[in-house]
């Protein structure tokens, strides 16, 4: 005779299907929500997956763009704005989506990118415009961010990660029966930022090689030369290459043309499939519009994104870095080290040690540092520099910790913030993030009022030499390898008599 409780357990399991019934009917129901969620891509005509209306990619995009004028300075130069404006908007009405409200924007920074969000948002970096030598490559740079507007590369790349929850859930689903453990529920949530998501990692091989396809076509529909895209790779992999050899670093861009090999067959071969213009039918020939807006370009950091940022802005001289730490936190230093505190909030420590092994910064938390266990990590790419960064959990006191890695020169600086305050961890990680993100080089001039220095246009004499210009110039460092790469003549070679060059003043 059974006892009560077994017969009842008998029971209970005779009437529930099993996990693996379950798990095929769960399945079945995602595999008809992506064939219903599946849509014609506007710019290629292929299928793709989307879980969102073109309304609301939209109102993505608006509710980015605010986030990024909260977080980061745009360059005030209306005439170079609407220069920009003037290329971009060319581009846009000769892609597949015309009828969007293209925006453009120029982002007062030196690092060298460039990025777009769904609904028609385009910036570049200030610090991207120093390195172009020709409208057409500035058209480059455009028309691929076009391109991954149009290709909707953000909402496809938004609806593979709702796509990844949504299939761990039915795993989720299945133990929670099959263990009788119960099921709350879950609800497909859309990406809290897009930003975070393409602006800092980009989209993937395919899908560059894609937007390099679109934005060619886009260059040859607006009168552009289509190869101006292989030159705009070769200004990139030319800088690559340039902080890799003096910094041990790699690209110090990300997202915008940073999946390509140098000498990539693919990208040729996609750049050859929109054709090539006749010399007639290329029309955007003339650079003088284009000279006349970049001279006077500041290069490097500007005054006015220094003063948003210099209440509480650390200076370390011996090692040529600058930092800025949260307001009221009260600053101590070493020769080789600095930390800020606030009491009841945190603390943030920065030191440096040699570097002794050529390793990603990724692999250097994990092998020097023996912590394998960091979570929230995401790489750091900031003013021609690299690291890494995310969470661990101190051992000795139990609070929360960011921690990250950044290769300057020859030298590994480490920055960990302690969280004491376990109330508001959130908050505090954010502005410990913040200030890790403003961790720079010092830029020579900085700390004088008003110097700025500039780029000025000159034609080459008979015996122009940069390795002569070089000795009068203010950059700080590797000033002939700099001039150089700003003119496309890295690693060698010199302009011809009459050639239009920038220095910097």
């Amino acid at each position: 005779m059974k006892s009560p409780v077994r017969q009842s357990l008998a029971e209970t399991t005779a009437v529930l299907p099993s996990a693996r019934t379950y798990q095929l009917g769960i399945l079945a129901l995602l595999l008809l929500f992506v064939l219903s969620s599946c849509a014609v891509n506007p710019a290629t005509g292929g299928a793709n997956l989307v879980l969102m209306s073109e309304n609301r990619e939209k109102e993505i995009g608006a509710e980015e763009h605010e986030k990024i004028l909260a977080s980061m300075p745009m360059y005030e130069d209306e005439e170079l704005l609407a220069y920009l404006r003037e290329v971009g908007n060319r581009l846009a009405l000769a892609s597949h989506r015309p009828d969007l409200e293209y925006q453009f924007f120029i982002i007062d920074s030196p690092d060298i990118n460039a990025m777009a969000l769904p609904g028609g948002y385009v910036y570049v970096n200030r610090g991207l415009l120093t390195f172009m030598n020709t409208e057409a490559q500035l058209a480059a740079v455009i028309s691929h961010e076009i391109g991954h507007i149009t290709a909707r590369h953000a909402v496809q790349q938004q609806a593979r990660g709702a796509l990844a929850n949504a299939a761990s859930t039915v795993g989720g689903f299945v133990t929670a029966v099959a263990t009788g453990s119960g099921y709350a529920g879950s609800q497909i949530s859309q990406v809290a930022s897009i930003w975070a998501q393409t602006g800092l990692s980009g989209f993937g091989r395919e899908a560059e090689l894609e937007a390099d396809s679109l934005g060619a076509e886009y260059l040859r529909e607006a009168g552009y030369d289509p190869s101006a895209m292989i030159d705009v790779v070769t200004v990139l992999k030319n800088q690559e290459d340039f902080n890799r050899r003096v910094q041990g670093n790699r690209a110090s861009y990300h997202g915008l043309f940073a999946t390509h090999p140098r000498n990539d067959t693919r990208l040729q071969e996609a750049i050859a499939s929109v054709g090539q213009l006749e010399q007639g039918e290329i029309t955007q020939t003339d650079d003088a519009k284009f000279r006349d807006h970049i001279n006077g370009l500041i290069v490097g950091e500007s005054n006015a994104a220094r003063q948003t940022d210099t209440r509480n802005r650390y200076y370390q001289n011996l090692m040529g870095y600058t930092v800025v730490f949260p307001d009221e936190w009260e600053v101590s230093e070493t020769p080789t080290t600095v930390t800020a505190v606030k009491p009841d909030a945190g603390s943030m420590r920065i030191a440096a040690q040699r570097a002794q092994s050529n390793i990603a910064p990724r692999d250097y938390i994990r092998d020097e540092m023996g912590i394998t266990n960091l979570q929230k990590s995401e790489p750091l790419q900031q003013y021609g520099l690299v690291g890494h960064t995310g969470m661990v959990t101190d051992p000795a006191t139990g609070n929360a910790q960011r921690l990250a890695v950044i290769y300057f020169g020859p030298r590994v600086f480490t920055l960990r913030a302690d969280i004491s305050s376990a109330d508001n961890v959130d908050e505090l990680d954010d502005i410990a993030l913040q200030s890790i993100r403003s961790f720079r080089p010092i830029q020579r001039g900085e700390l004088a009022t008003g110097s700025e220095p500039k780029i000025r246009y000159v034609q080459a004499s008979q015996f122009f030499d940069f390795a002569v210009v070089a000795q009068q110039s203010p950059i700080a460092n590797y000033p002939e390898a700099t001039l150089r790469l700003l003119n496309g003549y890295y690693p060698s070679g010199q302009p011809n008599e009459g050639d239009w060059v920038k220095l910097v003043e």
